[in-house]
């Protein structure tokens, strides 16, 4: 398989390897997981399948392995996939995965992927996690919260002593933003520049049923973790 392309509208600057949509590797190594994974087992049944898409280098992998899951963890950066332990690893492009017949109890698509600001590479995702969940299974989605592109630049201190900025989100055309991110720590600086587009509820939803998924209910307060189901 070749290399991913470099992504027009997708850069990042800081030390170590640099993925084409801007993603640091190291950097990735060093985030912090949060109570994502608890969010995640309380919506699926343990010991559940799961299709992680776009795992990068196993952040939630890790611990989703460590409380019982069967995880196949899908990145297109080799680079990143050399740090995932304990699973099951496939390099594609999320829109163009190719498992065969397979199917998983829980497709997983985190880190805001449904944003994607080319409206083919959004609904190619959305209509892979529909190809790959079991009838009978669910998507669970992470969206953006309300806030996450008003009054910036914001930044907030991680418990584990980094700082991540959102400095900006610029309109590029066609309701698609330029964010610009960085990350602090106390012996280096990455920044991440990346194309999103904004959904309001109803268009993340319409998004969904054009895909086959509908709203299955929202699993925090804040909205922006999603269980979908077929149908």
């Amino acid at each position: 398989m070749s290399g991913p392309l470099v992504r027009e509208g997708y850069s990042g600057t800081g030390p170590g390897s640099i993925t084409p949509d801007g993603c640091a590797v190291e950097l990735y190594r060093r985030l912090s997981v949060g109570t994502e994974p608890d969010v995640i087992a309380a919506a699926v049944p343990a010991g559940s399948s799961i299709l992680e898409l776009g795992c990068g280098v196993g952040r939630m992998t890790r611990p989703l392995l460590a409380r019982g899951f069967e995880v196949t963890a899908v990145d297109e950066s080799a680079q990143m996939l050399e740090h995932v332990r304990g699973a099951r690893t496939v390099r594609s492009p999320i829109e163009s995965l190719e498992l065969g017949h397979e199917t998983f109890d829980v497709v997983l698509l985190a880190s805001f992927l449904v944003h994607a600001g080319e409206h083919r590479v959004r609904d190619g995702i959305l209509r892979t996690c529909r190809r790959y969940v079991k009838d009978g299974g669910v998507v669970l989605l992470q969206r953006e919260g309300a806030d996450y592109r008003t009054d910036l630049p914001r930044e907030r201190v991680d418990p584990a002593g980094y700082t991540v900025r959102i400095v900006s989100a610029d309109p590029v055309g066609d309701g698609v933003d330029s964010v610009h991110a960085e990350y602090i720590f106390d012996d280096a600086r990455w920044t991440q520049t990346f194309r999103s587009r904004e959904l309001t509820k109803e268009q993340f939803e319409g998004h969904l049923e054009a895909a086959g998924l509908t709203v299955d209910r929202y699993l925090t307060d804040d909205g922006v973790w999603v269980r979908a189901v077929p149908g």
